[in-house]
């Protein structure tokens, strides 16, 4: 496949300080502009957002500007996707900015390949501009990575389920959108996309900059002891309907499964708020009965590090205690 042509999906939501860094990293990209288009997405913004997106369509060809009640991300990048006419779907966070050559790389690749899905690297930037560690790996060479293998490395918290950081084949977009109402939405969605898609390119390189900016929905104010984003209690929900559907596929993923069901959990309880962990908390509890309940798998399972087993160990016996010495370490508390 020859030059392919991109659609460049951007939904926005009150991000006013942070949006034309992002659009200008993307209308700056050495792929050729006649192969690009660039979908802005309001999503009911309450600031300037909604002037300065049509302020900066006015003045690029390449721009449509969707403006719309708010939906949430998922609903405004499925709007994005309903206006696409791109062969290859990219997707980029308002708040976050790409490198010049990223989608150069990505759409080289998937015509070169054929691959249904191309992904680049990341970068974790702090809101004062240094670098955070990384919290995926990138192979040292282009990779082509099998489903199975994909979802095994994305089990192990070792993969990138973002599709920020990717170009996806539209027709991967006909039988399934992006899922409402969960913060979790990549995740969820590029599991079950993957069987399909069969394979990913992965690249070595590190074109995608995600900002971490307080009062997003994923990233905790650390000045709000009693504040406990949705997201958390969203993994652990995504990590039972992954390991259900992963095993109807791929039964030999049971045990990588469940060590993902168990540090989703221990992500959960690392970061609820000891004000939030009482006995009328029915997730809570739930997630407390099933650390106690899965002891043995906590003790046996392969693919869990000693830390971890450590801590599940910890919290299956007094969870509000473990909680409060983890807050004091950390200087939470």
């Amino acid at each position: 496949m020859d030059n392919i042509k991109i659609s460049i999906i951007i939904p926005v939501y009150n991000t006013e300080k942070y949006i034309r860094r992002c659009v200008d990293s993307v209308r700056a990209q050495t792929y050729p502009g006649e192969l690009t288009e660039i979908i802005l997405v309001d999503d009911g913004s309450t600031d300037n957002s909604p002037a300065i997106l049509d302020e900066i369509a006015a003045s690029d060809s390449r721009i449509k500007v969707l403006h719309k009640e708010n939906g949430g991300s998922s609903d405004a990048r499925n709007r994005g996707i309903e206006l696409a006419g791109g062969d290859y779907l990219g997707f980029v966070d308002s708040d976050d900015y790409v490198s010049p050559d990223m989608y150069l790389h990505l759409a080289e690749a998937a015509a070169r390949t054929g691959a249904p899905i191309v992904q680049t690297g990341r970068t974790e930037v702090a809101e004062d501009g240094s670098d955070m560690p990384d919290i995926v790996e990138i192979p040292a060479a282009e990779t082509v990575v099998g489903a199975r293998d994909f979802l095994f490395e994305l089990l192990m918290h070792r993969g990138d389920s973002s599709f920020c950081t990717k170009l996806v084949r539209r027709d991967l977009f006909d039988e399934m959108l992006f899922p409402t109402g969960i913060l979790n939405e990549d995740f969820y969605l590029l599991y079950h996309m993957l069987p399909k898609a069969g394979e990913i390119v992965s690249l070595p390189c590190r074109d995608y900059h995600v900002y971490y900016r307080t009062g997003s929905n994923s990233r905790k104010d650390v000045k709000d002891k009693d504040y406990f984003p949705r997201v958390f209690t969203d993994i652990v929900v995504n990590s039972d309907d992954v390991r259900a559907y992963a095993c109807g596929i791929w039964p030999d993923l049971d045990k990588v499964s469940v060590r993902f069901c168990l540090v989703q959990r221990l992500d959960y309880l690392l970061h609820i708020p000891i004000s939030r962990m009482k006995a009328d908390n029915d997730f809570y509890r739930n997630v407390c009965r099933y650390v106690r309940g899965h002891v043995c798998d906590s003790l046996t399972n392969p693919y869990l590090t000693g830390r971890q087993r450590l801590y599940l160990m910890l919290f299956a016996t007094s969870p509000r205690a473990i909680r409060r010495i983890h807050a004091r370490l950390r200087h939470l508390e």
